[in-house]
This record gives C-alpha cells, sequence and structure tokens, in this order.
C-alpha cells in the first residue's frame, strides 16, 4: 500500500496548481493518493485526521489541493473575501473546478466584502456555482443611503456578523480555523501579516460541517446573489451582466491567474519552493476524536439588545470550567466581559494558571478593540492572569515567514490572528472565536475542539514559544504602550472614553 507520506509528496505538487494552474494533466495522477485518503478514512471510524496548519504558506497550499483535488462538492464560508491576488487566484480555483463540473457553493459575509458587483453576479451565473451574502445590510445590493437607514433602525441585526471560515470539499476534506481569504493572512502581504492557526481535516468531521453550512445555506439571513441585484427602486441596487460581459470576466480571471507578470517575486519563489514547504505534512496528520463547534445563523435569539451568547461561548465557558491546572490563550483581541471575568477568576481560585498572547498597542490591527483591553489590562493582571502582548517584528517570524520577506529592507508588521486554547495540556481549541464580547454574544463562531495531548502539546509550545521575550512583552511589567507611535497612543486614549465595549 502506498504511504502517507508519498500521497503528500505527491499532493505537494498538485497543490501549485492555484498559484500557476499550468499542470491541469497532472490531476490525472492523484486518483491513487484520492483512494488512499478513502482508505484511511475508512480505516478509522468515527474519528478525523488532523494536521494544524500554523504557517500561513502551507494553510494556502492545503486549499490549493483541495480546491485542485475536488470531485463532486465544494462548499466555502468566510467573513472577508479580498480581491487581492489571494483573493483573486482563489476565485480562480474556485472558478476551475465549477468549469470542470464540481458543485460550488459560497457563502461570504456582506460586511467587509469588496468585488465588483459585475463580477460578483457573473461567477453566480456559472451553473455550478451559487453564492449567498450572508446578512447583506451593507455592501451587495445596498445603496449607502439603505446602509445608513439599517443601521438607524436595526442596530444589533447590522452587527451581527458571519465570522466562520470553512473550506469543505466531497464531504470528505476540510480546513477551519482563523485565516480569511486576503494576502495578509497567508504571509503574501508586503506591509502586514498574520501570525494564524488553522486545521486541516480528514474523515467524519467534514460532514458534520457539511451540516453546520447547509444551516447557513438554507437561512433566511443568507441571500442569492441574483436576488440582492435583480431590485429597483431607491432601496435597492440594480445590475445586469450580459452573456458576452460574463465570458470576457471568466476569462480574464483565468488569464490573470496564468499571467506571472501580475504576481511579486515572493509569490514565484512559493512556486519554485512547494515541495520543501508542504513536505512537513508527511509525518504529522493524528487520527482522533474531534467535535465541530458551530453557532446557528443569527448567534441567539436576541432581537436588540447585544447580549445572548451562543453555542461556541458555551463549549469554550465549559472549557474553562473544567480545567484544572493551566489554561494557555492566543487571541488578537482580549475584552473579557463581567461573564468571563468571573469564569476566569474561579478558575484561577482553584488553582489554574492562565497565561494568555494577545497583540500590543504596536502590533494590533485593531485600535478600538484595543481600547477595551486596555481599559481592563490591570485588572486583568491583579487578578493573577498572566498577558504577553506581541511584538510587532518578533524573532519568530523569521521561522514562520517566509525567509524572502523576512529579510526584507521593509519588513511587514506581523501580529496575532491565531484564536486558539489549550486546557491541562490536553484539550485544544481552534477556530475562529476571538477571546471578545462580539465572538460571544454578536458573530457567529466554528472551530474544533481536540482531546489529543500531542496536539494540545504541540499548539501550548506554539503559543509558549510565541510568549517568549524575544517575541512578547509582559503585559505587566514591560509598558508594552511605550513602543507603539505616538498617533495609535493619542487614538486608543480616545476610543477608551467612548461606550463600545458590547461591540468589541
Amino acid at each position: 500500500m502506498i504511504s502517507f507520506k508519498r500521497v503528500l509528496q505527491l499532493l505537494l505538487t498538485a497543490s501549485a496548481i492555484w498559484l500557476s494552474p499550468a499542470s491541469i494533466a497532472a490531476q490525472d495522477s492523484t486518483s491513487l493518493e484520492l483512494a488512499f485518503i478513502d482508505n484511511q478514512i475508512s480505516a478509522h471510524p468515527g474519528q478525523s485526521g488532523v494536521y494544524v496548519l500554523d504557517k500561513g504558506e502551507e494553510a494556502l497550499l492545503a486549499r490549493a489541493w483541495l480546491a485542485d483535488n475536488a470531485q463532486k462538492t465544494i462548499e466555502v464560508q468566510y467573513f472577508i473575501w479580498s480581491t487581492d491576488n489571494i483573493g483573486i487566484l482563489a476565485s480562480e480555483a474556485l472558478l476551475r473546478a465549477a468549469d470542470r463540473g464540481v458543485k460550488v457553493r459560497v457563502i461570504v459575509d456582506d460586511l467587509l466584502i469588496d468585488a465588483p458587483d459585475k463580477s460578483l453576479l457573473a461567477l453566480a451565473k456559472h451553473p455550478n456555482v451559487d453564492i449567498h451574502i450572508y446578512n447583506p445590510q451593507h455592501s451587495v445590493g445596498t445603496p449607502f443611503h439603505k446602509r445608513l437607514l439599517n443601521v438607524a433602525v436595526n442596530f444589533r441585526g447590522v452587527n451581527q456578523r458571519m465570522h466562520d471560515k470553512t473550506f469543505i470539499v466531497d464531504g470528505k476534506l476540510a480546513i477551519t480555523g482563523g485565516r480569511n481569504m486576503a494576502a495578509e493572512y497567508f504571509d503574501y502581504h508586503q506591509k502586514y501579516n498574520f501570525r494564524d492557526r488553522d486545521v486541516l481535516l480528514l474523515g467524519d468531521v467534514a460532514k458534520v460541517m457539511q451540516t453546520s453550512f447547509e444551516k447557513f445555506w438554507s437561512s433566511p439571513l443568507s441571500a442569492p446573489i441574483e436576488e440582492l441585484y435583480d431590485g429597483f427602486g431607491l432601496m435597492q441596487k440594480h445590475v445586469k451582466v450580459k452573456d458576452d460581459e460574463i465570458q470576457k470576466i471568466y476569462t480574464d480571471l483565468h488569464a490573470y491567474a496564468k499571467n506571472p507578470d501580475n504576481f511579486t517575486t515572493e509569490n514565484r519563489q512559493a512556486i519554485q519552493n512547494t515541495p520543501q514547504a508542504f513536505m512537513h505534512l508527511a509525518e504529522q496528520v493524528t487520527w482522533t476524536d474531534i467535535e465541530f463547534i458551530s453557532d446557528t445563523p443569527g448567534k441567539n435569539k436576541m432581537k436588540y439588545l447585544l447580549g445572548g451568547g451562543g453555542l461556541s461561548t458555551l463549549k469554550l465557558a465549559q472549557m474553562v470550567e473544567n480545567a484544572n491546572e493551566q489554561i494557555v490563550i492566543q487571541s488578537p483581541y482580549l475584552v473579557m466581559s463581567s461573564q468571563a471575568k468571573k469564569l476566569f477568576k474561579n478558575a484561577i481560585k482553584r488553582g489554574v494558571k492562565v497565561r494568555i498572547n494577545t497583540n500590543s498597542l504596536a502590533s494590533t490591527d485593531n485600535i478600538q478593540a484595543f481600547s477595551g483591553y486596555r481599559n481592563q489590562r490591570e485588572q486583568l493582571t491583579k487578578m493573577g492572569i498572566e498577558i504577553f502582548e506581541y511584538k510587532p517584528d518578533p524573532q519568530i517570524k523569521q521561522q514562520l515567514l517566509r525567509r524572502v520577506v523576512a529579510e526584507s529592507s521593509n519588513p511587514p508588521v506581523f501580529a496575532i490572528h491565531a484564536k486558539s486554547m489549550v486546557v491541562d495540556k490536553k484539550t485544544v481549541y481552534i477556530g475562529t472565536f476571538n477571546f471578545d464580547p462580539r465572538s460571544q454574544n454578536l458573530n457567529t463562531e466554528v472551530g474544533v475542539i481536540l482531546q489529543n495531548e500531542t496536539l494540545a502539546n504541540n499548539v501550548q509550545s506554539a503559543i509558549e514559544t510565541d510568549m517568549r521575550p524575544e517575541n512578547s512583552w509582559n503585559a505587566a511589567t514591560d509598558k508594552p504602550d511605550q513602543y507603539a507611535s505616538s498617533i495609535k497612543r493619542k487614538r486608543v486614549v480616545f476610543y477608551q472614553l467612548t461606550p463600545i465595549k458590547p461591540l468589541l
């Protein structure tokens, strides 16, 4: 029988197709690898295979292989889908999958989508592509004056977002975690990149993820693109796209993905280094018990107030309540509600050691969220929580980023975006949940809980490395705010004075 290591060696070659779609004929050589994956899934009933994707490049390559080797279906959910190189390449990869007969369904949150109207509509017109927009009150099909009206009459509604990130192929392979579909989440941004974390999943858990996807797909909050553009009057955009325009959009998309002039030296270097970047997956796939957790569309039954919690909130609270020795957390934002503070106070009273790695003012991309943390930082440290704030140029960046970027004369800022929690070195959560009121009460979230000591220790070790002095400042002793720009320091003081905590 072909070894799993050999399978992944062959997969990595196919993975480069997304970045440079010039090897379509190589798809025929993947049938053996797909059969082996099916055999492995059959050999582990009730379990799933998991590999933690800590590096942006390997996370991109994993998605590339999934898109290019899907046989029947692709289901995708994302909070952000940008029109940068990564977003364009991802769209083109899904279009190629649809061209070969794969049924593609995509749900994207409405808040931060920035694709041109006609391009979105053209993609949705493909016979094998369906696109839904979640809670469309901001962008797609919504003129500016309607957006203002929505904010005025439905404040909670416009703030309830789908923060899910899932990529599911054929109901048997999937990815979930912190990464959105944009360059900065895969180490391809020239000015700002995220230290993030995903998981590649094989087996039963993918079907559970499909069930969650179906709930969102059929929800009244999830609207087909065509309906959003097929309206009249002042309250809705009216957009049409002709057949010749559709074909031009498809042709231009394929041409863009094939043209090396559209990509930087780093992009081309990544293609050449595909084998080295993907090789270490071979010996680190673990078969174990996995619980996929997700919120329902709408998060909770609240209609007007900003509280309410959710299923993911409940599951993570249970993890804290069950801790006996230690809790290690990594989250880009740290704004504790009164309920969260009570949970951690009780844990500390039980003798549980709590350590958290979050962004510093110098590294954060969200001044508003940092203002909420800054208002309670002293209180949290006095409670007994050890907090380590990430540096914008941590030493660990040399290992996590591609060396070409890391050694440039103007290295990009590096910030935490990973959302993980390890309890007692045996239970680990990896997903989309930020430790703030927005994730607790407003945004739908997903993730996996793994009961596996090896995986838990590996994730905790990675977080502890990020906490070291060369990578983070100690919030209680190092006075990290001094290393931020004066503009950032002034802005955060302003936001500290505003009553925005429930929205953070």
